[in-house]
């Protein structure tokens, strides 16, 4: 084999750089075709709240009945439902909009594992997203509140980065609800044992969310902050 020359070695770098920019501005496009569709579909939804949770719940357990429950509570009181568009509690969200002839919006994310979209999404109102921060925008945007069901790393980083948000007012305040008390314990009385007492977050950042198990009292928190606000995006 004939050895490279110091010359030649220079130009294949820079076809390497080449084609790697060009991957990343045909990245960009593909990111704004997502955004283009989200902003599309979403934008012609009336009044709608953000369910989420664990895509690991089976059908018929408690934390399935209540996020199917507290889905035909909102329906019922004029509210669209967007879920994450897959298997467990997302699936029970669209479940009891289906069930209460309501609007039942899914928000899917192409995954190798566990994300397949329900079958209780509106044939027009489901999107699948390839890039998790176009779909967070989307959640965030369009919904009048969240209704934050147990769930793993993905609810967290939904529920945090929400909170983080309003706290930070870059986007404009809603509703954030946490629903099974017992689950979410453990993790309220860390924030205020220790990252409250280590000066953290401030104890006014709490009056940010509240905690239920009532499905109707978290529609009746939704309702209340829409008295004095009007319903519309986020940002």
């Amino acid at each position: 084999m004939v050895p490279r020359t110091e010359r030649e070695a220079m130009i294949d770098a820079q076809l390497d750089l080449v084609l790697k920019t060009q991957q990343d501005v045909w990245r960009v496009f593909r990111v704004m075709a997502e955004f283009v569709e989200g902003f599309s579909t979403l934008g012609k939804l009336g009044p709608c709240v953000s369910i989420f949770g664990s895509a690991r719940v089976a059908p018929g357990t408690q934390y399935y009945r209540l996020a199917k429950t507290v889905a035909k509570e909102f329906v019922h009181a004029g509210y669209g439902v967007i879920s994450g568009g897959g298997p467990g509690i997302m699936e029970a969200a669209n479940r009891g909009a289906r069930e209460a002839a309501g609007t039942s919006v899914g928000i899917n994310i192409d995954l190798p594992f566990e994300q397949k979209a329900n079958p209780y999404i509106d044939p027009d109102k489901l999107i699948t997203f390839r890039h998790f921060y176009v779909r967070k925008v989307m959640f965030v945007k369009y919904a009048q509140g969240f209704i934050v069901m147990p769930g793993g790393f993905g609810t967290f980083d939904e529920f945090f980065e929400s909170i983080t948000l309003i706290q930070t007012k870059k986007i404009h305040p809603f509703p954030i609800v946490l629903m099974g008390s017992d689950y979410w314990k453990g993790l309220i009385d860390w924030l205020k044992d220790r990252v409250i007492s280590e000066g953290m977050i401030s104890k006014s950042d709490f009056d940010l969310f509240s905690i239920t198990d009532d499905p109707k009292h978290a529609v009746a928190t939704v309702k209340r902050f829409y008295k004095k606000e009007e319903h519309g995006p986020n940002f």
